[in-house]
């Protein structure tokens, strides 16, 4: 069974200027930079007809009209245990659009809802027994976050694998947004 989710690309040069904020936080586990992306919807293990299913009822939403992207700022989720290393996103009321429309599509295709926020970010490391303040002083000491922008050409639906975690992620299907 394949395990899908939905999510946006991240181009070379961005992920490039990401991959720079890794090292020194010890005991992460960090991404490697072809495998960032922003999740838009984790759909899970389901089964092959299932799968086509969702990729047919995603490309409903091809040619949804491009927008900006802007990752603006370093954070960590967990709170006293953390777990996760990201890099946030600007909020953008078109990108939550199109993250809402998605949501709809895959429950009119028969998939439970997503009971997780839509929280935009893209993960940089993986995080496990390291305390809360190591994270923050990370956080703090990793230089300015210069603000990093792209508009997206497509949304994609990616596949990977349960036991991997952070990659490796293949594009399954792939729906362009009109510029």
């Amino acid at each position: 069974m394949p395990r899908l989710f939905t999510g946006l690309e991240i181009p070379q040069d961005i992920a490039f200027a990401l991959s720079l904020k890794r090292g020194g936080l010890n005991g992460a586990r960090w991404i490697e930079p072809e495998n960032y992306h922003i999740t838009l919807r984790f759909i899970g293990d389901v089964d092959h007809q299932t799968a086509d299913e969702v990729a047919v009822s995603l490309g409903r939403l091809a040619n949804s009209l491009q927008f900006p992207v802007r990752l603006t700022h370093l954070g960590s989720f967990g709170g006293d245990k953390p777990r996760t290393l990201f890099a946030g996103i600007e909020p953008s009321e078109a990108l939550r659009n199109l993250q809402a429309a998605q949501e709809r599509v895959l429950q009119m295709a028969g998939l439970a809802p997503d009971g997780r926020k839509f929280m935009p970010h893209v993960s940089l490391a993986r995080l496990r027994g390291i305390a809360a303040e190591e994270v923050a002083r990370f956080i703090a000491e990793a230089a300015r976050f210069e603000p990093l922008g792209f508009v997206p050409a497509r949304f994609v639906l990616f596949s990977s694998r349960d036991s991997v975690g952070g990659g490796p992620y293949l594009v399954e299907q792939s729906y362009s947004l009109a510029a």
